[in-house]
């Protein structure tokens, strides 16, 4: 029974260990990214078209 106990405060430090980091990360702004998620699809059109044009010039 005491292992059980154990865990579980072992297992609720660690969570607020990872809580803190989280928050800690939001506020240092980590996930203020507002640009990349608006032109992603943009980004892969043009990898695409670079991949197939490499593709076609070495056939």
């Amino acid at each position: 029974m005491n292992i059980i106990f154990m865990l579980i405060i072992a297992s609720l430090i660690i969570a607020v260990v990872f809580f803190i980091l989280f928050v800690r990360s939001v506020k240092s702004g980590q996930y203020d990214d507002v640009y990349t998620p608006s032109v992603r699809m943009l980004f892969d059109d043009e990898l695409v078209t670079e991949k197939s044009k490499k593709e076609s010039n070495s056939n």
